[in-house]
């Protein structure tokens, strides 16, 4: 494996050309689905990125020299990247460096391929400016996901960044994701509905104002998202759990593709970056990320 130009921290200008919205859109036109988690866990990274010969590099070197690989290797297949804010804050300054680094080098090597930035935040009044700068201005994503449980007003401060992706959380992944999620609420006498759901219906009809809002849909629960895609329509869904998760593809595309075979991003990351473990990392996270995206596009032609 060649080692790629040393480490630099890139800078750029806010203001892409293209807001989420659109970029979603031209990616799908491509017949493009694929959402790369790059959730680069530092201890899982291949030795041979740690450049052991040459007197090693550090947290963030490491970081970005390995995402600057999966990305020269995937860019022109996949349609998002989705940096997980955990694995980057877990070694602190260093690991927003590197975060932030990687996210304008994307920018600058694939600018057509937006970038959302997994945080699940949501806070009170001002507190929410501070995320919305971290996530927007700081490491210039296009998007974020937000969590719901705080209500519209407080989403606000997010909800106005009318070119950047609002992502709300609606059905997670996780095995207990239904303690709450599967509650029944009463949203007009005598029709009930799982609070999942009720989210999903508030975020299309209300949250949705300026178009810039999307929601997660664990691709564990496909009768769940088959409901969520009823009450949503076209509006993009963000789908994780596949790969390393259990979810099952087909279906999955059946229950999430919209009234044009498109509206989802279907999300996978270990599966994908970390598919090995060897000096051939790069090749082989574009050959599973190939095999995915060949296999949605099988199964949306069938």
């Amino acid at each position: 494996m060649a080692r790629s130009a040393g480490y630099c921290l890139l800078t750029i200008e806010r203001g892409d050309k293209m807001t989420f919205m659109e970029k979603l859109q031209a990616g799908w036109n491509k017949g493009k689905f694929v959402c790369a988690g790059l959730d680069s866990e530092l201890g899982k990274i291949p030795e041979c990125v740690h450049c052991p010969g040459n007197g090693g590099l550090d947290i963030p070197e490491t970081i970005t020299m390995f995402n600057r690989f999966i990305v020269d290797a995937t860019s022109d297949t996949v349609l998002a990247y989705k940096p997980n804010l955990a694995f980057y804050v877990a070694h602190g300054h260093k690991g927003l460096w590197a975060l932030r680094d990687t996210v304008l080098y994307i920018k600058t090597m694939a600018p057509d391929v937006p970038v959302i930035l997994d945080t699940k935040d949501m806070d009170i009044g001002n507190t929410n400016a501070g995320y919305v700068s971290m996530a927007f201005d700081y490491c210039q994503a296009d998007a974020v996901t937000v969590n719901p449980y705080l209500g519209m007003e407080a989403a606000k401060p997010f909800l106005d960044q009318k070119d950047k992706g609002i992502i709300v959380l609606c059905r997670t992944s996780n095995p207990g994701a239904g303690e709450f999620q599967d509650l029944s609420v009463s949203v007009v006498p005598g029709h009930n509905m799982p609070l999942y759901q009720y989210v999903a219906y508030r975020v299309a009809n209300d949250w949705n104002k300026n178009g810039n809002c999307a929601i997660v849909v664990g691709a564990t629960y496909p009768e769940e998202l088959s409901r969520v895609r009823e009450t949503v329509g076209d509006m993009p869904i963000l789908i994780p759990g596949i790969g390393a998760q259990g979810g099952d593809l087909e279906a999955t595309v059946m229950a999430g593709k919209s009234s044009r075979n498109q509206g989802m991003i279907i999300n996978s990351s270990r599966g994908l970056i970390f598919a090995s473990s060897g000096s051939d990392f790069a090749e082989a996270a574009r050959r599973e990320t190939l095999k995915l995206h060949n296999s949605i596009n099988q199964l949306l032609i069938a």
